[in-house]
């Protein structure tokens, strides 16, 4: 009887694949090859490059809880939330979050960008616009492109351009915003913004990412901030994984909403549920920024430090409105360049760089964590600015 598995093609017969070459060609080429570096558990570089804006990932409390939860829960959801991946464990994660930051209720997902994947579709159906800030993170991009809504994308803060892309508009509609930008660490117009909203009728979809633990009240993040929280037409996203050391993420809002998202969010419905350790390091972290609210102003006072000092110094800074400061640089080659001498130095930096920055600037992007000593804040301004390009200094 003949065989019949498959005959491989030749080695040198082309495949599926050959376009991959020409591809991973040009990102070298532009000098846009990215890389993953293990990190080892004990980093010996001060970290100015990851999102651990109050120091709460290795808070003793915070993995204490972690441990705790996996331990009694065990070390996965094992299924979807509305199958087993739901405990007690999550139910109280969200009453808290939802209690500290002034909303009627919360849904915990997997991810920040699972949440924003969520919110955005489930919240615009088939006849509804979608008004899109042209600085938004890539998880509302990609949820306005899985959305059945028509999206417009207007300029950057600019809620001019939101009041007249929602004028005269009938059917449902929605703004979505990040509250503030990861790129530049700018925070977004939200008065202006919530009034051209009010004035059409349509909603507002706030991404808290960057603002939750930092701005507001004791850290109760953007809507807090500007008397927005538990606003009926207005709904904010918000990660586990940054302010609150842990992962996950988290839509907030009016009960109906969260409702609605249970009931018709693909990356709710379909997707396993937060593992029990992260969603005990979220509560504990939460506990401890309602306990300490004085670690939110503690990251804004840094972060305006930092970017005194580097202005100060001839850099070219962005202002930060929260917890990120963003340094620019020359060319992509020269941010990656200043990178790579910064960690050479001990320091870690962020670099990001077309095309992940929609407007094309490349630049060093600095986190400035509350928990930061004076003394490690010399060092990191004294490492960024001797290891600059010289053509990175301000005009």
């Amino acid at each position: 009887m003949a065989s019949t598995e498959p005959t491989p093609p030749p080695a040198s017969a082309a495949t599926p694949f050959d376009w991959l070459d020409a591809a991973h060609k040009q990102r070298r080429t532009a000098g846009l090859i990215r890389t993953l570096r293990p990190r080892p558990a004990e980093e010996p570089l001060l970290d100015l490059a990851g999102n651990d804006y109050l120091g709460l990932a290795r808070h003793p409390e915070v993995t204490t809880a972690a441990a705790d939860a996996a331990h009694r829960w065990g070390a996965g959801a094992t299924g979807s939330r509305l199958v087993t991946g739901s405990t007690a464990l999550h139910a109280q994660l969200e009453r808290e979050l939802a209690e500290f930051c002034g909303t009627e209720a919360a849904l915990v997902l997997s991810s920040g960008y699972a949440a924003n994947l969520a919110a955005v579709t489930a919240l615009a159906p088939h006849g509804s616009l979608i008004v899109s800030d042209a600085g938004n993170h890539a998880s509302l991009i990609d949820g306005c492109r899985l959305a059945r809504g028509t999206t417009q994308v207007v300029p950057h803060a600019d809620p001019d351009a939101v009041r007249k892309a929602l004028a005269g508009r009938t059917g449902p509609a929605l703004a979505v915003s990040d509250a503030v930008f990861s790129v530049d660490g700018d925070a977004a117009p939200l008065p202006e913004l919530a009034a051209a909203c009010w004035e059409s009728g349509a909603a507002l979809l706030l991404d808290d990412a960057h603002g939750l633990g930092v701005l507001g009240p004791g850290g109760r993040g953007s809507a807090a901030a500007h008397g927005l929280a538990g606003a009926p037409d207005t709904v904010v996203t918000v990660t586990l994984s940054k302010a609150l050391g842990s992962q996950g993420g988290a839509v907030l809002g009016p009960a109906r909403v969260i409702d609605h998202l249970v009931n018709t969010a693909r990356t709710f419905i379909f997707d396993t549920g937060l593992a029990p350790a992260a969603a005990g390091a979220a509560l504990a972290a939460l506990r401890l920024v309602r306990r300490e609210p004085q670690r939110a102003a503690g990251a804004r006072q840094m972060a305006a430090a930092l970017h005194h000092r580097l202005t100060a110094a001839g850099l070219t800074a962005h202002r930060p409105d929260a917890a990120v400061v963003s340094v620019r640089a020359p060319s992509p080659e020269a941010a990656l360049r200043w990178a790579a001498d910064c960690r050479t130095a001990g320091l870690g930096v962020g670099c990001f760089r077309p095309p992940s920055v929609p407007d094309g600037i490349s630049r060093l992007r600095l986190t400035a964590r509350a928990d930061l000593t004076p003394t490690e804040l010399d060092r990191a301004v004294t490492t960024i600015t001797a290891t600059a390009p010289s053509s990175s200094a301000t005009d």
